[in-house]
């Protein structure tokens, strides 16, 4: 620990000749002229990410990480988060824990101390591909000629066959050639949305159309949205009928039923599946939908699909990305750029990447990536501590043995009934003619409410009401017990069980979780809040972000919200105004992630496995923590987090740390990833005390 600190000092005296500020706090100069100097620029990241349900494709990352290397000058900003003062990052470490992930994370929680607690901004990731490391780095993973010759030449394929294919007649081929393209270099240009009559302003009939005005630069990383709609036929000819809207995810924005305003001449059965008796209950029409996609898709969507000419025609939309598409046209450097890959970045500064891994190193034929095979993790982290300090951009990949798949499930199902019980409380005992709609009513200001539950198995009534966030069930056990509800002195508690006996505990370190830090959750808002929020702005001067939780389908505002400050003492003081007399809401810390509620709502709570394997919960997890007590997951992540912390406190500062668990996938499912980044900032370099479990 001696040898960090004096390493860490080494580094700052080297570094003091090219930072004033540095020599300032040496020399002790009066107040008055520290008052005079201007405060030094640090990189930083910006408070909240902005990305849907919380998730990061590879594609991102790749373009946060060229710009971390290039900066603005050369490469676009990343369209998810903001970096903001690049150039004073010093270096840029990457680790990947091969073989875990989100699962991993919140499973074992407590275990993941460093983590939670250091690395404040935390996204999901998707299920990882076979080339996931060349995904991240912006790599064309290459293909094995063997393997194709053996694919186009092999028994299976005749001769005949072999000499119909002929790629270079192929239309695909012929415009886009061999090589993989970007996302830019398939966008329509304004010419040929000419010649395949997509509605464009100044264009004959399209008079009474609306203007999207997305004028935000598309870049390789811009999202994708699959639209599709259905028509029926009036006398003014095509209208919609239905529209379906999906992220590249597979994630459905949109699937509405539209009722045109016009008599129904042919509702063209045969082709939508759509009849009278469908639509006769349908009241949104066509301006809910334009106002809807207006709100949804973001300033650089792309949207893909069949016939998007008839869909946009039917929409009455115009003018879709065509301002972006003549930027893009206009900035042909930065477009070039955004097809490089990192390694590319790093070679126009002169730079080399290096690569430290146990695997089969994928990346020992590119010149400009210096790699390292080890034999163990231990010998991984021994590389890392004396080679990271000598490269600007650094891979640090640890392997780890991913859950076999019955034990995956069994703990997926477990996660789920676990926040399941955590967000549920009993409420009584109540008189038998108490009126349950005054109750409901009450509980629901505190969040919103999945269900209030009669338990039959008491005497008096008691009810269980399960909240849709921790936060809310939190927010009755230390509001509500005690109190006097419906003539009826109330207890309520949560039900105790394996899952749930150390409940405490983990509520504890949720609201200590660096990303929950100066967060508050407002419950019994109304839909004018946010404007009344912002007039009183005065009151909240260190307000960063405001968060508004909607409903899937009708996009309606939710009764609660989340404010995220500057400060710890900001956030309170924030939610003592708001729970007073003027405002008369309800609050308290956060608990929850964003990236966290949205995982838990993918969590099937039954197993999704082939027929035929059976899960016996949940001894199978007992029995491998008993036979497998040192390589068990749990003393595996206890013992990790330690070492990546250690390995952490030697970086120096400015150094941009990202954490990826890639996620796992095979035949019986996917499990998605999650990552963690941080800048690491000078007072973390000689922190005392640190507590450092030494290798073993």
């Amino acid at each position: 620990m001696e040898q960090e600190k004096e390493e860490a000092n080494s580094r700052k005296r080297k570094e003091a000749p090219n930072s004033s500020a540095s020599a300032t706090e040496r020399d002790g100069p009066p107040s008055h002229i520290q008052d005079r100097e201007p405060q030094a620029k640090k990189a930083r990241l910006s408070t909240i990410l902005f990305t849907d349900n919380c998730e990061v494709t590879h594609r991102q990352l790749c373009e946060l990480l060229k710009y971390a290397v290039l900066g603005k000058s050369a490469v676009p900003k990343p369209s998810w988060c903001q970096l903001s003062h690049q150039k004073q990052l010093n270096n840029v470490v990457v680790f990947i824990l091969k073989g875990m992930s989100q699962l991993h994370f919140y499973r074992f929680y407590l275990e993941f101390r460093f983590l939670r607690k250091t690395f404040r901004h935390k996204f999901s990731l998707p299920s990882p591909t076979s080339s996931f490391l060349f995904d991240i780095i912006g790599l064309q993973k290459k293909k094995s000629a063997r393997s194709f010759r053996r694919t186009v030449e092999g028994p299976l394929i005749s001769a005949t066959l072999r000499s119909s294919i002929d790629l270079q007649n192929d239309p695909i081929i012929q415009k886009y050639g061999y090589k993989n393209v970007g996302l830019t270099k398939c966008l329509l240009t304004k010419e040929e949305m000419k010649t395949f009559h997509f509605p464009l302003p100044g264009s004959p009939n399209y008079e009474n159309f609306i203007l999207t005005k997305y004028t935000g630069f598309i870049t390789d990383s811009s999202p994708l949205f699959g639209l599709d709609c259905e028509v029926c036929l009036t006398s003014m000819g095509k209208e919609l009928t239905r529209i379906s809207l999906v992220t590249e995810g597979g994630y459905c924005l949109i699937d509405e039923l539209v009722k045109p305003d016009l008599k129904i001449l042919d509702y063209l059965t045969s082709f939508t599946g759509i009849t009278k008796e469908i639509l006769n209950p349908v009241t949104t029409k066509l301006k809910d939908v334009q106002k809807l996609l207006r709100e949804l898709l973001p300033p650089d969507a792309v949207l893909v699909g069949h016939c998007l000419d008839l869909d946009l025609r039917v929409l009455k939309i115009a003018e879709f990305n065509l301002e972006a598409l003549a930027a893009n046209q206009e900035q042909g450097d930065k477009e070039e750029a955004a097809h490089m890959s990192v390694l590319k970045c790093l070679e126009s500064m002169g730079q080399k990447l290096l690569f430290l891994t146990q695997d089969i190193n994928e990346l020992s034929s590119y010149r400009n990536c210096q790699t390292i095979k080890c034999s163990s993790n231990k010998k991984v982290l021994e590389q890392a501590r004396v080679e990271v300090p000598l490269f600007p951009f650094n891979i640090v990949e640890f392997s780890f043995q991913p859950f076999p798949p019955l034990f995956a499930e069994e703990m997926k199902n477990s996660m789920k009934t676990k926040w399941t019980q955590m967000s549920t409380v009993y409420a009584g005992p109540f008189s038998k003619d108490c009126n349950v709609g005054a109750l409901k009513k009450v509980f629901s200001s505190l969040g919103p409410v999945h269900s209030i539950t009669l338990v039959l198995e008491t005497y008096r009534p008691y009810f269980s009401i399960q909240y849709e966030v921790l936060e809310a069930a939190q927010l009755a056990l230390e509001t509500m017990n005690g109190s006097l509800l419906e003539g009826s002195c109330i207890r309520v508690r949560r039900l105790v069980t394996e899952l749930t006996l150390e409940c405490d505990t983990l509520v504890r370190e949720l609201e200590q979780d660096s990303e929950n830090q100066g967060t508050i959750y407002v419950a019994g808002i109304g839909e004018t809040f946010k404007e009344h929020l912002l007039e009183q702005s005065n009151l909240f001067p260190d307000l960063e972000a405001v968060i508004l939780p909607k409903e899937v389908k009708s996009r309606k505002q939710k009764n609660y919200c989340f404010l995220k400050f500057k400060t710890v003492n900001s956030a309170q003081v924030a939610l003592e105004i708001l729970k007073g007399k003027d405002w008369k809401l309800k609050g308290r810390n956060a608990l929850t992630p964003r990236h966290l509620q949205a995982w838990l709502k993918d969590i099937h709570p039954e197993p999704a496995m082939p027929m035929g394997l059976r899960i016996v919960p949940p001894l199978m997890e007992r029995h491998i923590f008993r036979t497998r007590k040192v390589n068990h997951p749990k003393i595996v992540a206890w013992r990790w987090s330690r070492k990546i912390e250690k390995l952490y406190h030697s970086l120096s500062p400015g150094t941009f740390c990202l954490i990826l668990m890639p996620g796992t996938k095979n035949a019986f499912g996917s499990h998605p990833g999650l990552g963690l980044m941080k800048i690491k900032e000078e007072e973390e370099s000689d922190t005392p005390g640190v507590r450092v479990t030494p290798c073993c």
